[in-house]
């Protein structure tokens, strides 16, 4: 059993959409970040960045004790190890699975969600910011499409590469027009319609209908962070 420390947010929903591929067994353990759960001491015990997603896997492959992991593409990369599935066995084909990964934790996450930040939760609107997100937003979308226009997924086969990216794209969320990129069109509709990933968005439903960011006391725990706050 692995116990999944999750909130619905793109992140999270990577490591439902995982394990719901794998058939793992699994325990969800919400973590409301609109309510500071990530602050708690037990948490951060497992995740020391107070984020998540977190996993702790009681039947670790080694077979020794409870293994911990934070970090979503981290935790994809060992469940996918784990099981064998979504992540090639040769050299050449889990290199291109990791770069685009990689690309994913570095870029396409991080920029989208400054993107949405300046443009959705910021209380002063800076049109620099919002453009500045909404134009490298969408360079990457268009890297992500222009990847897509000879392959059905992003590296091969379908793989964690597929999962870690498709939760982000958020054309709407983003200020981009879909129709302006229809290979990743293709493939968002290719990845939204697979058991799996209809599942976990499901589960989504069930752990919560708020939107993350709904009062003052939200938006401070999310966006005031500094040194001050891990005591």
């Amino acid at each position: 059993m692995i116990d999944l420390y999750y909130w619905t947010t793109p992140n999270g929903h990577k490591i439902t959409i995982v394990l719901e591929e794998t058939g793992l067994p699994y325990h969800v353990k919400p973590i409301n970040i609109s309510k500071g759960d990530q602050f708690q001491p037990e948490f951060l015990a497992i995740s020391p960045n107070n984020r998540i997603p977190a996993i702790v896997d009681h039947v670790p492959p080694d077979g020794g004790q409870p293994l911990s992991l934070f970090e979503s593409g981290a935790i994809l990369l060992y469940l996918a190890g784990k099981t064998g599935r979504f992540y090639p066995p040769d050299l050449r084909g889990r290199c291109e699975v990791t770069q685009w990964l990689f690309w994913q934790m570095a870029g396409l996450g991080p920029m989208a969600g400054q993107n949405h930040h300046f443009a959705l939760y910021a209380p002063e609107k800076i049109p620099y910011a919002i453009n500045r997100y909404v134009r490298e937003t969408g360079r990457l979308y268009r890297v992500l499409d222009r990847r897509l226009a000879d392959r059905e997924f992003v590296a091969g086969d379908y793989s964690i590469a597929d999962m870690a990216c498709y939760p982000w794209i958020l054309p709407e969320r983003h200020s981009q027009d879909i129709a302006d990129f229809p290979n990743l069109a293709r493939w968002l509709d290719t990845i939204r319609a697979r058991p799996a990933v209809e599942r976990a968005y499901e589960l989504a439903k069930t752990v919560n209908q708020t939107p993350t960011v709904h009062d003052e006391r939200a938006r401070k725990l999310l966006f005031e962070q500094d040194q001050h706050t891990l005591r």
